[in-house]
C-alpha cells in the first residue's frame, strides 16, 4: 500500500474486528495453559537425571510431562502466530478507514506496520503510536481509550522481560527454567495473558468508534461496502 496516493473508500471491519478478538481469546487461553504446564513442571520438580538439555550436544530422554509441555508450547507458538496475522489484518482495515476519515496521512508509512514490531528500539512505542493515531483520526477530539496503555504496558512486561515471547531459548532451557526458577516464567505469562485481555478490549474500543464515525460518514452521503 502507498501513504501517497488518493485515501482508499471506506473498508468492512466488523468480520476482521470479530476475527481478531477471536484469535486474542485463543493466544491468552494458549498462554494459561503453557502457564498451567509451568506450575506443573516446578511442583513435579527436575528429576534426578537434570534437566533435559544436558551440555555438549547431549539431551536426556524427555518425561511424559516434559513432552506434554513441548505439545502445549508448540500450540501457544501456533496460536500466537495466528492472533499476529489477524490482528495485523484488523489494523490494516482501521487503518485504513483512519485515514479516509479524516483525510490525513498516517503519522507512520506503512512499513511501520510490519517493521514496528520487530525493529529494536522502535518496537517500544510505534505500535502503540499506531494505534493510537488510528483513534485519533478516526474520532477527533476523543480521548484515546485507557485500554491501549494497558494493552501496551502490558505487551512490553510480557515480551521484554527476558522470559516473555522475545525470550529466544529452546524450550527445553525453558523447561529447565520452569524447574528451577519458575515465577518469572509465570510473570511474564501473565503479563501476555492480560496484554491479549486488553486487545480484546482495543479491538473492540477502536472498531466501535470508528463504526460509529463511518456511520455518520455514510449518513451525509458518502458510499460504502457493506461487511463481510
Amino acid at each position: 500500500m502507498n501513504d501517497h496516493i488518493a485515501p482508499p473508500a471506506l473498508r468492512p471491519i466488523q468480520g476482521a474486528a470479530r476475527r481478531a478478538v477471536l484469535v486474542l481469546v485463543l493466544a491468552g487461553a494458549a498462554w494459561a495453559a503453557r502457564a498451567v504446564w509451568q506450575i506443573r513442571l516446578a511442583s513435579a520438580g527436575q528429576p534426578p537425571s537434570g534437566p533435559p538439555d544436558q551440555g555438549d550436544g547431549r539431551h536426556r530422554p524427555l518425561t511424559a510431562l516434559e513432552n506434554a509441555y513441548h505439545i502445549v508450547s508448540s500450540l501457544g507458538d501456533a496460536a500466537t502466530t495466528l492472533c499476529a496475522i489477524a490482528f495485523l489484518a484488523w489494523l490494516w482495515r482501521v487503518r485504513d478507514n483512519a485515514r479516509t476519515l479524516s483525510g490525513e496521512h498516517p503519522r507512520y508509512a506503512w512499513p511501520w506496520v510490519y517493521a514496528g514490531w520487530i525493529v529494536p528500539v522502535a518496537n517500544l512505542w510505534i505500535p502503540r503510536g499506531i494505534v493510537a493515531d488510528i483513534h485519533r483520526a478516526s474520532a477527533p477530539g476523543e480521548r484515546t481509550p485507557h485500554a491501549v496503555n494497558w494493552w501496551w504496558g502490558l505487551w512490553l512486561v510480557g515480551t521484554l522481560s527476558g522470559t516473555g515471547l522475545m525470550y529466544t531459548v529452546t524450550t527445553d532451557a525453558v523447561i529447565a527454567r520452569a524447574y528451577t526458577d519458575a515465577p518469572p516464567l509465570l510473570a511474564a505469562d501473565a503479563a501476555v495473558i492480560g496484554a491479549a485481555v486488553a486487545g480484546v478490549f482495543v479491538v473492540r474500543a477502536l472498531t466501535a468508534v470508528q463504526q460509529k464515525h463511518m456511520h455518520e460518514t455514510l449518513s451525509a452521503g458518502v458510499g460504502g461496502p457493506g461487511d463481510r
